[in-house]
């Protein structure tokens, strides 16, 4: 039986925020767990928990508690099955921003799933939320959807390619594969496993730019002569 469009969306929606976890996965989890022919009905009645241990199942993990993938992703991927999240309401709002308006400024990439939430995998999330940062200041000047990433023939590349003009990416977790990909293009990946929003996180990393580690040091066009005589005040 032929899914209905409207499922086969709901499905493909689901999966794209489920590393590792491909449409076809998803809907033998889901006969697996709700049975088949899928119908609204039955994507309603998916539960956190069964969907949780359905693919720990399909994974080989049967407590469903090893099986890599964040429980407010699953949540979210739930939300997604009964249709709850078609439209993501939620999303910010781009404000203006012209090149060189913020000085010692950064330009930042956060994955995300869902609003203004830091909660996406690089290689699956649905977007990319992009900073300018500097140590008093923070806009959001684009938002770039990862969704034609799924007919490139390099999935990885054309994400980095989205993003190429950022110096660093904040992500819930990344592989290494893609993590080289992302540091040959002179992006820096940073990992944080839980769900936070993405200006909260930025907040906090602005306190960085106080005391740059060398490579921020660098991108801010900070000389290496400036760095020593910095390191050597700090020293004293």
């Amino acid at each position: 039986m032929e899914l209905d469009r409207d499922l086969a969306l709901r499905i493909a929606l689901a999966s794209r925020i489920l590393p590792g976890v491909s449409v076809g996965e998803l809907v033998e989890i889901l006969h697996q767990r709700v049975g088949p022919p899928l119908t609204d009905d039955k994507l309603k009645a998916v539960t956190v928990t069964n969907l949780k241990t359905g693919i720990g199942s399909h994974d080989g993990e049967e407590d469903g508690e090893d099986i890599g993938i964040g429980l407010e992703n699953i949540k979210l991927a739930v939300r997604y099955l009964w249709g709850e999240e078609a439209e993501d309401e939620n999303i910010p709002e781009i404000q203006t921003y012209q090149d060189g308006e913020m000085a010692d400024s950064i330009r930042v990439a956060v994955a995300s799933n869902s609003g203004a939430d830091l909660n996406g995998h690089f290689g699956s999330c649905l977007r990319f939320l992009v900073y300018q940062l500097s140590r008093n200041d923070m806009k959001l000047i684009d938002i770039r959807s990862t969704i034609e990433a799924d007919d490139s023939d390099d999935r990885n590349l054309f994400r980095v390619n989205l993003v190429d003009d950022c110096q660093v990416m904040f992500v819930q977790s990344i592989g290494g594969p893609a993590a080289a990909k992302v540091i040959r293009a002179d992006i820096y990946p940073i990992k944080v496993p839980d769900v936070i929003g993405a200006a909260d996180k930025l907040k906090e990393f602005q306190t960085v730019f106080d005391a740059p580690p060398p490579w921020l040091s660098k991108v801010l066009g900070v000389s290496a002569e400036a760095r020593k005589r910095f390191d050597y005040a700090e020293s004293d």
